[in-house]
């Protein structure tokens, strides 16, 4: 079957991103959480119910799974769903081997719909949807050919151009970092974009990157985020789930030790900002590159609620379709700064600028 590739035009859920923004709560597991219900009980005869099952970053990863929950939630809240059979729900997955056995473990708890999170999870959903055809599925950030599964892409090349722009013009030593998690096309479009973006503005930038192969090993991010910030790098954009949490902690106890050490943040896929906090008044978050997934699983979860459920297509979102962006600064980022980010921005969306989703090397 040949799938279709088209973006989205996301006005219609704009609504739902009021309430999208709480991204930095630690989320609890107890089995009998109604978590953003406005009622005890779901109405069984009108509910569709939502679920979701986590890569091994963890939904509290301060990053794309917490996001992806989010989103869940706001589509229970939105219809007065609460946590559990029949309303909404998510499974954590300890190791890869967990994939499949969560997605069925929903499968059978009769859930309508169910996201797996990532792309390290695309043989387990496409291998689970061959079993449960009457079943509808959505995969975020890989493909699978199946009627039943909708196909979520974004691109985070574009969002990190942005993000190359801002190091770029805000580094104070011409010497930026890039700190993958698992080397996968994903992560690839963001380095990609993020070397796009600085070089464009100085081509002789030095920029290091480095993968750590893991999501979910703080302890990398911290030893990686050392080693580049002892080498001169003052800003680091990371996109490495909870992996990255360690590179504000590195960032975070530079800055504590000393207040005048110019060392910054760039957060991926939620607004990071909080995670940069030193102390109340300084914070090592330059920006973030948000990546909209919460918003895309409102969005696909009323259509397949609505009975539209796009299964069998690929829908990609990016800087046109307000799929990716940067975060608020908070004052970081200098107006003249982020007036060469805006130009850059415009550039991209209307199709002026096309960002690569591979380093050439």
């Amino acid at each position: 079957m040949k799938k279709r590739k088209f973006g989205l035009v996301l006005s219609s859920v704009l609504a739902a991103s009021a309430i999208l923004g709480a991204c930095g709560a630690k989320e609890e597991k107890p089995a009998k959480e109604n978590e953003n219900a406005s009622s005890g009980e779901n109405n069984s005869e009108e509910a569709f119910s939502v679920a979701m099952v986590t890569d091994v970053g963890g939904v509290d990863d301060k990053s794309f799974n917490q996001s992806a929950w989010e989103g869940v939630k706001a589509y229970g809240k939105e219809h007065g769903l609460s946590r559990g059979e029949g309303g909404f729900e998510y499974l954590q997955s300890k190791t890869d081997a967990d994939y499949e056995t969560n997605l069925n473990n929903l499968i059978r708890r009769n859930f309508d719909l169910v996201f797996g999170i990532g792309f390290m999870m695309a043989d387990a959903v496409e291998a689970v949807a061959a079993d449960n055809p009457d079943n509808h599925f959505a995969l975020i950030d890989a493909e699978v050919e199946a009627d039943n599964v909708v196909n979520v892409m974004f691109k985070e090349q574009e969002g990190a151009f942005l993000a190359g722009v801002a190091a770029a013009k805000m580094t104070k030593t011409g010497k930026i970092g890039f700190v993958g998690g698992v080397d996968i096309p994903v992560i690839n479009r963001f380095e990609a974009g993020f070397i796009a973006g600085a070089k464009a503005i100085n081509p002789d930038i030095e920029i290091q990157d480095k993968y750590t192969a893991a999501f979910d090993k703080a302890d990398l991010g911290k030893i990686t985020a050392n080693s580049m910030y002892s080498s001169g790098v003052d800003i680091i954009f990371h996109a490495a789930g909870a992996t990255g949490n360690g590179v504000f902690s590195e960032a975070k106890e530079r800055k504590a030790k000393d207040p005048n050490a110019n060392v910054w943040v760039i957060g991926v896929d939620a607004d990071q900002y909080d995670e940069g906090k030193v102390d109340d008044k300084t914070n090592v978050t330059l920006t973030s590159m948000l990546k909209g997934v919460n918003t895309a699983v409102v969005d696909i979860s009323n259509k397949a609620k609505n009975g539209k459920f796009p299964g069998g297509q690929t829908l990609t979102y990016g800087l046109a379709e307000d799929g990716v962006k940067l975060a608020d600064s908070r004052g970081a980022i200098p107006e003249d700064v982020q007036a060469v980010i805006d130009e850059y921005k415009g550039k991209i969306a209307s199709g002026e600028i096309v960002v690569p989703e591979k380093v050439e090397k």
